[in-house]
């Protein structure tokens, strides 16, 4: 069972078309401290239907830590940010970890941290 006093803590994954605009998605969540930290991986191969056809693409994914209570504020920003008409925005909890690590999350996405 999670321990109440550790703050909720979700991954968040969104993907992009290329290395230049995952870094500066990753880049600017944590900047604008909506996100404590993102990791980049790619490329990887994406298929998907768009527009009635099958596509694939050449794509990188970016995996943001945030709370949950920062979510919306991260949500708004990748869709203010992100070129995609529609971008993968997917919103995971965690549900173990380290507690020292979770409080960081919160620490860097509180709202009142100075920079």
């Amino acid at each position: 069972m999670p321990d109440p006093t550790t703050p909720t803590v979700l991954t968040v994954l969104t993907t992009t078309d290329t290395p230049d605009k995952a870094d500066a998605l990753a880049r600017g969540a944590v900047e604008a401290r909506v996100a404590a930290c993102a990791q980049i991986s790619g490329p990887v191969t994406s298929v998907y239907r768009w527009e009635g056809a099958v596509e694939t693409a050449r794509e990188w994914q970016v995996l943001l830590k945030t709370t949950g209570s920062r979510y919306p504020a991260l949500e708004s920003w990748l869709l203010a940010a992100h070129d995609y008409e529609t971008p993968e925005i997917i919103a995971t909890p965690v549900t173990g970890g380290s507690a020292a690590y979770l409080s960081w999350v919160a620490a860097e996405t509180s709202e009142g941290t100075p920079e």
